[in-house]
């Protein structure tokens, strides 16, 4: 890992820095507590001063608020159209983003948080950050996702389509926003359904619908190694591993299937940390890889759904017209539509600047077959 390197009491001292959201370590690191004023915090992490805390960790996070109430009273520009207020949007969340993870924590050589009044972290981070090797210094802001994201693996998330709880890991895309779950619940199965593969699968909860739907076999795939240790976990934990068996592929798995199945990022736009993959996708590359891969797994007969939200239509960074031109492209044909809307608050929120984009967004299960 990278090192950070700052000056406390004379001495020049170096630690390692974590940071699992891919931020590159700061250049400038001092010392810090609770004699230091938010006003002069928030100021010093704008001019890209990393402050590493030495005080107590209940003061720690009161000043993360304060920092996060500083950079929130800054209001987000509109631009002149969809698209340009989306790209300013993203702007302005990453530069929050880098603000707010200026204050830094140290992490002992067990994953331990070296503060007074802290809490034990040691199994959430590692469950993030793997096997405990050694000292680091990670943001607060990171340690508080790792935190929460180990409460959410803990408790699970209730999907009523299932009717069962999925387990997301750190790093994982959780089954929060439970519309597509709906769409592939009332889906018709293709008449062969004897096999399934569900590419992108992520926390496995679209592979253990099938299976609980009829489907014989489900090859649920992920580039992403956490992921398939979380499908792994959520399908044992179902009682599914005798039907349903997670791999690590890039898209897709070797051979054919009467039924494919992916959810995949629907913004396409650039990724700004690892954790944004299930979100963004470059150019849609990930998109027209799939439909391009489908005529050679898809079996004679058989259909791929794709659930793909409109959103980036509404943001004008993609159209329908290109949409259905990839369609064509791949020879797939359309068979069947079907759609519901978002019921995330984000989309009744009108203080949101993507409002009109996102409370006029549907997610559309589209039931595509080989071309004659």
């Amino acid at each position: 890992m990278p090192e950070i390197r700052w000056t406390e009491s004379g001495a020049v001292l170096t630690a390692r820095w974590r940071s699992e959201n891919g931020a590159p370590p700061p250049r400038r690191v001092r010392p810090a507590d609770e004699a230091l004023p938010a006003p002069v915090a928030y100021r010093l992490a704008c001019e890209g001063t990393a402050l590493l805390w030495r005080g107590d960790y209940q003061s720690a996070r009161r000043l993360l608020r304060a920092m996060s109430r500083r950079v929130d009273r800054v209001p987000v520009p509109r631009g002149k159209t969809p698209a340009e207020t989306f790209h300013l949007h993203r702007r302005a969340r990453g530069h929050r983003a880098r603000v707010l993870g200026m204050l830094l924590v140290p992490l002992g050589p067990d994953h331990g948080l070296a503060l007074p009044r802290s809490p034990d972290v040691r199994r959430a981070c590692e469950e993030a950050y793997g096997p405990a090797d050694g000292s680091s210094v990670t943001s607060l802001r990171e340690l508080l996702g790792v935190i929460g994201a180990h409460e959410w693996r803990r408790r699970g998330v209730e999907v009523p389509a299932l009717g069962a709880r999925i387990h997301p890991h750190y790093g994982v895309f959780s089954p929060v926003r439970g519309e597509y779950v709906d769409l592939v619940a009332a889906a018709p199965l293709p008449a062969a359904h004897d096999l399934a593969f569900d590419v992108g699968t992520g926390t496995g909860v679209l592979a253990a619908l099938l299976a609980r739907r009829g489907v014989g076999r489900v090859v649920a795939t992920d580039a992403d190694p956490r992921a398939v240790d979380c499908a792994r976990d959520n399908i044992a934990r179902l009682g599914l591993a005798d039907r349903v068996a997670a791999v690590r592929a890039d898209l897709f798995p070797p051979g054919r299937a009467p039924l494919i199945v992916f959810n995949p990022p629907w913004i396409p736009a650039r990724p700004t940390s690892p954790l944004e993959h299930a979100v963004y996708d470059p150019d849609g590359r990930l998109l027209r890889r799939f439909l391009s891969g489908v005529p050679r797994h898809l079996t004679e007969g058989g259909e791929a759904w794709l659930i793909l939200s409109d959103l980036a239509e509404h943001l004008a960074l993609r159209t329908r017209a290109d949409l259905r031109e990839m369609f064509a492209r791949s020879a797939l044909r359309v068979v069947g539509t079907t759609s519901t809307t978002p019921r995330h608050p984000r989309a009744a929120d009108p203080e949101d600047p993507l409002h009109p984009a996102r409370s006029a967004e549907t997610t559309t299960l589209w039931r595509l077959t080989l071309t004659p």
